[in-house]
């Protein structure tokens, strides 16, 4: 608890984010919070920036390869509850979304990336599948999009040292896959939504 509560008041310092909540508010129900991906201290700060009794039943999604890279980075991921992603061996028989849902159960909620990996700048590249899967399999949780603002000059590509500067988190309105709707209509209206938290 100590950790937890070090780690999250650090991400926020190093930081200086402002949260927003945008015709949405924290809430303990299940949900998936999902958002644009430009740093590897954006899994960190969404996570830090839920109110407590949110972040307790909230768990990262991660990517195995990094996360498991040193004992720093492996203790953190421990801290922060988080489910790492083996990007490199994906199994047929245990695919990453099976994975997600038998370990949230009927209490956790996600945090995820769509992109799948980190963008340049405030891009915001295509949604990989896994959110409309995720959806599909379980069309009642609710679907947060996050934007997250400016984290990539504060720990930019190859950098080991974050840069103290100010960011923002803007969480929006929830979404959830309509009956019917076509995966590659689904991803790209999930994309519109955290884009146009930009200009709240």
């Amino acid at each position: 608890m100590i950790t937890e509560t070090l780690l999250t008041w650090t991400a926020r310092i190093i930081s200086g984010a402002s949260v927003r909540w945008f015709e949405s508010q924290p809430d303990t129900c299940q949900r998936v919070y999902f958002a644009n991906h430009t740093s590897h201290l954006d899994v960190i700060l969404v996570w830090s920036a839920l109110p407590t009794e949110v972040r307790q039943l909230t768990r990262p999604i991660a990517a195995k390869d990094y996360w498991e890279g040193g004992p720093v980075r492996r203790h953190l991921a421990k801290v922060f509850n988080a489910m790492l992603i083996d990007r490199k061996e994906i199994k047929v028989h245990q695919s990453p979304v099976d994975l997600m849902l038998r370990e949230i159960g009927d209490t956790h909620s996600l945090i995820l990336f769509p992109e799948g990996g980190r963008t340049h700048g405030h891009e915001v590249g295509e949604f990989k599948s896994g959110l409309y899967y995720l959806s599909k399999k379980r069309p009642e949780l609710e679907l947060i999009p996050v934007y997250i603002n400016n984290m990539n000059r504060i720990l930019p590509r190859g950098e080991i040292l974050p840069v103290p500067l100010l960011s923002s988190l803007t969480f929006g309105p929830p979404i959830w896959l309509e009956s019917g709707e076509p995966k590659i209509e689904f991803l790209a209206r999930a994309r519109e939504a955290v884009l146009r938290l930009k200009d709240c």
